[in-house]
């Protein structure tokens, strides 16, 4: 049984979500505002419904307070239109988003496709390690390493990470890894896996030879290289 966070100021909103998310056996606690839910977070959420919009705090400076200490997934709901909220959502390390006014049904399919994934890489099925030139990443501590460096990955980097080091020399289309990863199919203009792969490659440094360890290939997708490639 999942435990999500709802930070959203309006009552009515939270009121019907929590009944439906009640109904779908999730636990559920409710803030209005963002301090009062940084306040509320514990190592028992499993996932934080984070609206953009609110009093004292707005969504975007909580989720930037929220990653200087805390890797919990984050689902960003969004005014709709509003594509710089996501953008900078996406920049500073949620999930994912959802705009408003949204239908109760793509709202659990998303929260249930990140749910899906950190479990996944919770329990993965692969090596305890995986190691790929100077990377090791161990699904079942959740933990990335660059050399001796301990990489501050997100929920959805991390898994980005894992799927791209079971798919060394392979193109990903950006079909496939939002599939894959994100657990939903790619819409016209969602840039949500741009910006994860856009925010993986700042975290992992360049080769000796200057280039990125993910290469974009235009039209095509992504690559994880190799070091002299």
């Amino acid at each position: 049984m999942a435990h999500i966070l709802l930070i959203d100021d309006d009552v009515e909103l939270t009121e019907l979500l929590t009944e439906v998310f009640t109904y779908e056996n999730f636990t559920v606690s409710v803030a209005h505002d963002g301090e009062a839910g940084l306040a509320m977070l514990t190592p028992q959420i499993d996932l934080i419904l984070l609206d953009v919009m609110m009093p004292k705090l707005n969504g975007i400076d909580t989720l930037r307070r929220l990653r200087e200490h805390s890797d919990t997934p984050v689902l960003m709901l969004t005014a709709k239109g509003e594509e710089i909220d996501r953008v900078v959502g996406l920049e500073l390390g949620a999930d994912d988003y959802l705009a408003k006014p949204f239908s109760e049904r793509e709202l659990l399919a998303r929260m249930r496709a990140i749910l899906r994934r950190v479990q996944t890489r919770q329990h993965s099925p692969h090596a305890d390690v995986i190691e790929y030139f100077d990377i090791k990443l161990y699904p079942g501590k959740i933990e990335a390493y660059c050399g001796d460096t301990l990489l501050e990955l997100t929920s959805t980097e991390f898994a980005l990470l894992h799927h791209f080091l079971l798919h060394p020399g392979q193109i990903l289309t950006k079909e496939s890894l939002s599939l894959d990863v994100l657990g939903k199919r790619l819409a016209p203009f969602d840039r949500a896996i741009d910006m994860h792969v856009s925010n993986l490659r700042k975290k992992l440094p360049d080769w000796d030879n200057g280039k990125p360890r993910i290469k974009t290939l235009r039209g095509r997708g992504y690559l994880l290289t190799e070091g002299d490639s």
